[in-house]
């Protein structure tokens, strides 16, 4: 595998796990402050300002886009979004392992079906055109069109 591949693989990896870990936290976050002010919006909106679950969450959605925008520099887009996918799966585990929630079979199918996509895209190449050697050629293309 080469460097460069490997390095797009890791940022991958370490956006997915940062995407999943915001979606943990976000939900435990909104679940535990939802309970206490059921149908008061004020109070949630408020709470949640101040709830370090919440920031820690948003924290970790940065670091995904940061991620993502990396990424995105060094494959092509319909690389990076379908590869990012196989987040989804790793969302369902996480429900069902940290929040306990309860994973219906069918969504686990859906799971199952989605990471054969994320390994078809991933055996593809990362990069389809020479954006690296020429960082103008994107930008002709689609001002020709």
């Amino acid at each position: 595998m080469s460097r460069e591949r490997t390095s797009i693989i890791a940022l991958l990896v370490l956006a997915i796990a940062s995407q999943a870990m915001s979606n943990v936290l976000l939900s435990q976050g909104m679940k535990m402050i939802a309970s206490e002010h059921r149908d008061d919006w004020a109070a949630i909106v408020m709470q949640a300002i101040q709830s370090p679950l919440i920031w820690l969450g948003i924290g970790f959605v940065i670091v995904f886009f940061a991620l993502f925008a990396a990424a995105l520099s060094k494959a092509d887009l319909s690389y990076v979004v379908p590869a990012l996918s196989s987040e989804v799966v790793i969302n369902v585990a996480c429900a069902d392992y940290f929040l306990a929630e309860t994973v219906s079979t069918m969504r686990w199918i859906g799971a199952v079906l989605i990471s054969i996509g994320v390994v078809m895209v991933m055996r593809s190449s990362p990069r389809t055109f020479g954006m690296r050697d020429h960082p103008d050629a994107a930008i002709e293309r689609v001002a020709s069109r």
